[in-house]
């Protein structure tokens, strides 16, 4: 299996040590199942880790926008992990939860006054800036509430990390940040550093997703810290703080290589040092700001199969009550994912087929050409591994199909974290 968190009992997927044909006969289908034991631990690889190699002022924000609901924000915070937001509505849940908001760094490519405003008032204690029009709102606002508002500058520092191009961030030509090969990183520095209601802690960057080496980390390092050097020798103001945003992968498929977390954090840190000392610089707070890496792997669907079509000669369908309206990354991205016949797992795979949905759209599908029993049939249970991220946070409702629950389990115990949609949801705004 692809995650340790996976197993099979007499033919039947156990996750996180619970029975999936159990859960879905509880809870119905199709819903989100993940394991609260398991984000704990992706957080501790972190927080354990840069402690270790970066000290104790390094921490790691939790990228929101992966997966975001109330739990989630209790669950990272009771394992001292920060949050990254990306829209009031990241704000107001993760404030929700109780969380403390001046762990929080609110980032964004295009905040517009309510934003910033909620925001504030909300008491986020961060802001990661992209644009010149945001630095001159945020500025004013704090200025309005008499307060030096705490911000990172986004910066690309131009890296091609050869991953997916939907993922990769950290281009000049990026829709988001200030490229520091154009000068404009500099530029928007050194207005920052006139403001009268602007705290700049420091730089932030981020180039990309399933990245799988440290390769890219220390490369980002290296440029950002040669360019806090510059800074530094141009206006004599030092950063604080370095973030090096997240995109470590994870395993979707047996093909996908396993990370050592730790490691990488370890190598990123030995040469962050080096470099500090051969630049004579003072070694910033390092933050990292992992998402898919912390909720990935602790998350699956199951699904029950709604039809199995089989059209002789050309190929074969195997149609499920749930769809890209609950996932839809393969739409996107052409994701990879693993699938699992969850009440039939130690039956021989033999049969060819798509995985697809049921929205009315050609492109619904989760997954093609896999392999499933060939006695596959209408009320089977399904299993999608992997879909803890990007899987909730990016479900729709077309079709006009209600958003399914999310089940979180934790050891012997299982809870709705998020109640499902009714009919009723659906059409509670309507006028």
């Amino acid at each position: 299996m692809i995650c340790s968190n996976l197993e099979i009992i007499n033919g039947v997927l156990h996750f996180g040590g619970r029975n999936t044909v159990e859960l879905a006969s509880k809870y119905g289908s199709p819903i989100y199942v993940m394991d609260e034991q398991t984000i704990r631990r992706n957080c501790r690889k972190y927080t354990v880790a840069m402690k270790k190699y970066f000290g104790d002022n390094a921490k790691a924000f939790y990228a929101s926008k992966a997966c975001c609901f109330k739990k989630i924000y209790s669950i990272i915070e009771s394992e001292g992990v920060c949050a990254d937001v990306v829209s009031p509505g990241e704000i107001y849940t993760a404030k929700s939860a109780g969380f403390n908001m001046n762990n929080v760094c609110f980032h964004s490519n295009s905040k517009n006054d309510f934003d910033i405003n909620f925001a504030m008032d909300n008491g986020v204690g961060c802001f990661a800036v992209d644009n010149i029009e945001e630095l001159e709102a945020i500025n004013a606002f704090a200025g309005e509430r008499g307060i030096k508002q705490k911000i990172l500058f986004r910066v690309t520092p131009g890296i091609d990390t050869h991953t997916y191009e939907a993922v990769n961030t950290g281009k000049v030509d990026s829709k988001f940040g200030f490229p520091i090969e154009t000068g404009a990183a500099m530029a928007i520095t050194k207005t920052a550093l006139a403001m009268d209601n602007i705290d700049l802690a420091g730089f932030h960057c981020h180039v990309g997703s399933q990245l799988f080496d440290s390769d890219v980390f220390v490369r980002s390092a290296e440029i950002m810290l040669q360019f806090i050097a510059d800074v530094k020798a141009e206006t004599g103001y030092e950063a604080r703080e370095l973030d090096l945003g997240g995109g470590y992968g994870v395993r979707y498929t047996e093909n996908d290589p396993e990370i050592d977390i730790e490691d990488n954090i370890r190598q990123v840190a030995e040469y962050v040092k080096k470099l500090c000392r051969e630049l004579n610089l003072n070694e910033p707070a390092i933050r990292m700001e992992p998402g898919r890496s912390i909720v990935a792997d602790a998350g699956i669907t199951l699904y029950k199969v709604g039809n199995v079509k089989r059209i002789d000669g050309y190929k074969n369908y195997v149609a499920i009550d749930g769809g890209m309206g609950d996932n839809p990354r393969y739409a996107l991205y052409e994701s990879e994912y693993t699938v699992v016949a969850a009440d039939k797992a130690d039956e021989p795979c033999d049969f060819l087929c798509d995985l697809v949905g049921r929205f009315c759209e050609s492109g619904d599908i989760i997954q093609p050409r896999i392999k499933l029993p060939e006695t596959v049939a209408r009320g089977d249970l399904v299993a999608v591994l992997t879909t803890g991220a990007y899987n909730y946070s990016m479900a729709s409702n077309y079709n006009r199909i209600p958003k399914l629950p999310v089940v979180m389990i934790n050891g012997d115990d299982d809870y709705i974290a998020v109640k499902g949609e009714t009919l009723e949801d659906l059409i509670r705004n309507d006028v």
